[in-house]
Order: C-alpha cells, then sequence, then structure tokens
C-alpha cells in the first residue's frame, strides 16, 4: 500500500499555503482538460502536462477556491432553552440553524493514490467548537448524572473535538474535480457530501461517559463457631484430651469383691496380695472376627425359600407293599402255582 503522504498545510492548526500540492501522472485525464476549459473564463493553452499542472494549481490556489462540502442542521440553544410552538415549521425555524461547512484543497495526487484531500476553513472549525461548547456539552451533562469530576470530563470531551476537528482531512477519488467551478469553488458529487456528514457527526456525537465503578476487593471474615470467643485465632486448634493407653484383654481381671481399686498400689500388682486359690486368670477373650467370606463379590440368585414337601419314607411303605401287590395284573402271591407247571 502507497504511503499516505500529505503536506504541511495538511497538520492540525496549519494555516493554508499560498500554493496547492498537485502531483499529475504521465497521462492527462480527458475530464479533467473538459473541467478546465468549462471554468477558465480566459482560454489557456492545455496541451501537455506541465500546462495542466499549471493551470490547475493556479485555479485551487486562489482564495475564492472554496468547496462546500456538507451542510449540518445543528440547533440554536440548548434543549432546555427551544422555543415549543404548535406550528413545527415555525418551531424550526427559531430553534434550528444550517451550518454550511466549507473547505479547501491542499492535495492532488494523480500518482500514487489518485486522491484529493481537503481540509476546514478556519471559520467552519471556529463554527463548530462554537456549537459543541455551547450547545452539545450543555446538552450532555443535563442528560448524565452528578459525580465529582464530571465538570473536568466535560472539559476534557471539548478539548479533544478541538483537537480532532482541526486534524480533520477529507480524502476522497481525483473524479470529485469534476464539480470544480470558477475561481476554483465546486461542491462534492456522487454522494460525497453525506460522507462528509457522517465522519463529523461522528466527532461532534461523542458521548460524555461517566468514569467505570472502582472495584472494590471485599474481604469477608471467617465465620467464628459459636463456642468461639470473639477475637480468638479460628486456625488454632485446642489440644484432643489425651486417651487412655490401651490394656491388654489378658491383663485385665475378672471383677472381685473381695478386690478394689482402692486398696491396691498403683505400682504393686494386684496379685501380690492375693493367695494363690484367690487369683482365678481367664483366659484371654479371643477377638471377634467376621470370617472371610467372597460372596459378596459374586452375584447369586436369591435362594428358594418356598417349602420342599415332605416325601414318604421307606417304612410308611411297608404296611402297603406285601406279597400280594401286584405289577401289571401279574400276582407274585400265585407263584407256587406257576413253579408246579414249569
Amino acid at each position: 500500500m502507497p504511503p499516505q503522504l500529505l503536506p504541511a498545510s495538511a497538520a492540525a492548526f496549519a494555516p493554508r499555503a499560498s500554493s496547492v500540492n498537485v502531483v499529475l501522472g504521465s497521462k492527462v485525464e480527458p475530464w479533467l482538460t473538459q473541467t478546465l476549459k468549462r471554468i477558465n473564463r480566459v482560454k489557456r493553452p492545455l496541451n501537455s502536462i506541465p500546462q495542466h499542472q499549471r493551470c490547475l494549481t493556479e485555479t485551487l490556489s486562489s482564495p475564492n477556491a472554496i468547496w462546500t462540502l456538507t451542510s449540518l442542521m445543528l440547533s440554536k440553544a440548548p434543549e432546555s432553552e427551544l422555543r415549543q410552538d404548535p406550528n413545527p415549521l415555525i418551531e424550526a425555524i427559531f430553534n434550528y440553524q444550517l451550518l454550511h461547512i466549507e473547505a479547501y484543497i491542499v492535495h492532488v495526487d494523480m500518482v500514487l493514490r489518485n486522491e484529493v484531500a481537503y481540509k476546514l476553513t478556519p471559520d467552519s472549525i471556529e463554527a463548530l467548537i462554537e456549537y459543541h461548547k455551547d450547545i452539545y456539552c450543555v446538552n450532555a451533562k443535563a442528560d448524565t448524572y452528578d459525580w465529582p469530576e464530571k465538570e473536568q470530563h466535560a472539559k476534557k470531551l471539548h478539548e479533544d473535538f478541538i483537537q480532532a476537528i482541526n486534524k480533520f482531512v477529507f480524502r476522497t477519488h481525483v473524479s470529485a474535480l469534476e464539480g470544480l467551478e470558477e475561481e476554483g469553488a465546486g461542491e462534492l458529487l456522487c454522494g460525497k457530501s453525506e460522507e462528509v456528514k457522517n465522519n463529523i457527526m461522528g466527532l461532534l456525537n461523542k458521548p460524555l461517559l461517566p468514569p467505570p465503578p472502582k472495584i472494590v476487593d471485599v474481604v469477608r471474615q471467617p465465620t467464628l463457631l459459636p463456642s468461639s470467643p470473639v477475637g480468638a485465632n479460628i486456625w488454632s486448634q485446642s489440644p484432643s484430651p489425651a486417651l487412655p493407653a490401651p490394656v491388654e484383654p489378658w491383663r485385665v481381671l475378672p471383677s472381685s469383691p473381695s478386690v478394689t481399686s482402692s486398696s491396691v498400689d498403683s505400682n504393686t500388682p494386684i496379685w501380690a496380695n492375693m493367695a494363690l486359690h484367690e487369683i482365678q486368670v481367664s483366659s484371654p477373650p479371643m477377638p471377634y472376627s467376621q470370617p472371610y467370606s467372597t460372596a459378596g463379590m459374586f452375584y447369586s440368585s436369591p435362594m428358594v425359600t418356598s417349602p420342599i414337601p415332605a416325601l414318604p419314607l421307606p417304612s410308611m411303605l411297608a404296611s402297603q407293599c406285601g406279597i400280594g401287590m401286584g405289577y401289571g395284573g401279574f400276582g407274585w402271591d400265585r407263584y407256587s402255582e406257576y413253579a408246579t407247571t414249569i
């Protein structure tokens, strides 16, 4: 992308130069030749590039070469002072004004960027600054709530606008020179004036924003327990009560009415004062432990709990089974007859 080069006269607060910087290419466009012939009352030779460049430079450097970029409809007073009238035409006439934004050409480039640059006139800049200070800032302060640095913020907003409007340079294509008129004046064509209007209104309507709320870190005190005194260190833990040392089961003697713990010295064994027949040492109880089972690790179907029918015992069938019981009609009680026959 080619660099954006502008002359010193395009800088902020810089006065208008006595001569406009014009750079033409190796070939002059036909529309430029026709435009220069149209605006010049005295016919001048335009047969070469230097002749076109000299003619265009002299025309745009004229003190009367002022262009009208756009027109803004602005209010004449703050909203609290505007006149109220049932007739909207009368209300518009008394409350609003039409401000024409004028500028002059500071740079024409037909080689690198094919653009023309405009800078606002001091009168247009002064009119916009006055409107921003007396009307816009007053409305902005009335539409926002009060805070301690509100006036400083409004002043800073106005100072930023002064810097921005003085730095404002509008760039457009060189075809805008087709709107050139006599003595170098002119107007923007092809809707370019609407683009200028949007750019300037964007600078005017910068909002007056209050400062963002300060973020305060809230330190929450940990909740004290009901038993903790106020001001006590909640992280300190009271020492746990000492537990008695475990005693082996075989050392515990069964209770006996003849032996009491108060009559025995803590350093003397209990069986020292007892007769041999009085000492009954019970075997240490086996610690109870649940038998290990792996049944819980496997899935088993639920057990059948239905009652099993009682089957007859062989002794119950003895009375029913005899010699006369037959099988398939064959009588074993007549075996002697069969034996004789055989």
